[in-house]
């Protein structure tokens, strides 16, 4: 009797299996189909989109010239090192490209092969190769009007000083596009050689030299790095300034904030020798009218020297006393001062090319003399 029992269950289990066996691939089959739909959708998509897209090209890397090329070597560029001509040149095309090129023999002058630290002479033939450089969207920078143009202190067919308006950045950069060098460019032309032989900070006014030539930016940078060019600026700091004259030889170390500004702080173990001089012109009380003697010229010396002695330049938004020159702005001072009080007012030099000796000055702009002129007369 178990035995027959046994039998009946195993025959309806098999044929339970059977009825269900059609549903199960009816599933399986099913399942496929969706598999094969949504593979299909997949393609069609990909080929939408494909067709939706513009053809690149060859990249965003033109060829800029199929053959190779003869550039003679201008007056402007005599005795520049070959690198620095082609990384001008070649703008775009990684340094790393460039000395590769000159070391496989690729980049040549007057046919024979050469190395990267070669100097350049007027006449010379340099053979650039056929390169690849990344198109870069063109910005436009207007010429200076007329009424604009920065007072020029002194010309000549190697030197230019005029005076940089503050507010006024020296060269594009950081969310910059264009500033003083790239708009004398464009307003002298683009075959006038053209170079800041040194900077100013963007908020900083006064004089400041561009090279015309590159035997004259050579040479100021070689002077500039011996200390033979004499740099005087006029400041006004917070506080009752102590010594008629002080030097402060503070050790100065630049670094980038967590938000990527540039800043410089007092590192004794880390800072590059620095050195100014304070000159006391007058105390008013609440701030301290300074000449400064640059004897280094690092970034942000004079400010962040004043700031560590304890008396923070007035109107510094980086290194200054906020809450003061908040103050200044509404007229603390007897009249309403919106700007950083540095002007650089004296260059004492060589000339670079002839060896005359120049003394420039540069007078102190509108705002800062009218601001000096009320502290006096209240003063009285």
């Amino acid at each position: 009797m178990s035995t027959e029992r046994h039998l009946q269950k195993k025959a309806t289990d098999k044929e339970v299996t059977n009825r269900k066996r059609p549903e199960a691939k009816g599933r399986t089959r099913k399942g496929k189909d969706i598999l094969e739909q949504i593979r299909s959708a997949q393609k069609e998509q990909k080929q939408r989109v494909q067709k939706q897209q513009k053809p690149v090209g060859p990249s965003k890397l033109e060829p800029q010239n199929l053959k190779a090329r003869l550039v003679t070597v201008s007056p402007a560029n005599d005795g520049q090192r070959l690198d620095n001509f082609l990384i001008t040149l070649l703008k775009g095309v990684p340094k790393s490209h460039i000395y590769r090129m000159v070391r496989n023999g690729e980049v040549r002058i007057n046919k024979g092969r050469v190395k990267v630290e070669a100097r350049l002479k007027t006449g010379d033939l340099v053979r650039v190769p056929p390169i690849r450089v990344e198109e870069k969207p063109n910005t436009y920078v207007p010429p200076i009007k007329s009424e604009d143009m920065p007072n020029i202190l002194f010309e000549d067919k190697d030197i230019l000083i005029v005076e940089k308006p503050a507010g006024m950045a020296c060269h594009g950069g950081s969310g910059i596009s264009y500033g003083l060098i790239e708009r004398m460019r464009t307003t002298f032309g683009p075959d006038q050689f053209l170079e800041l032989a040194h900077r100013l900070d963007r908020d900083t006014s006064g004089a400041i030299i561009l090279a015309k030539s590159r035997k004259a930016l050579v040479r100021l940078h070689e002077m500039m790095r011996e200390g033979e060019v004499q740099k005087v600026y006029l400041t006004l700091v917070k506080g009752d300034w102590v010594n008629d004259r002080q030097h402060v030889k503070l050790p100065l170390h630049k670094f980038l904030t967590a938000s990527g500004e540039r800043r410089v702080r007092v590192d004794k173990e880390e800072g590059l020798p620095s050195h100014s001089i304070f000159t006391l012109i007058e105390r008013f009380g609440q701030v301290s009218y300074l000449e400064v003697e640059l004897k280094t010229g690092r970034t942000h010396q004079i400010r962040v020297h004043a700031q560590a002695s304890g008396f923070p330049l007035v109107g510094d938004d980086k290194y200054g006393d906020f809450e003061f020159n908040a103050k200044v702005e509404q007229g603390l001072l007897g009249v309403p001062f919106k700007r950083m009080f540095l002007h650089a007012h004296r260059l004492t030099f060589n000339h670079p090319i002839s060896g005359d000796k120049l003394i420039i000055e540069s007078p102190l702009p509108a705002e800062c003399k009218q601001l000096i002129e009320v502290l006096e007369k209240n003063a009285k």
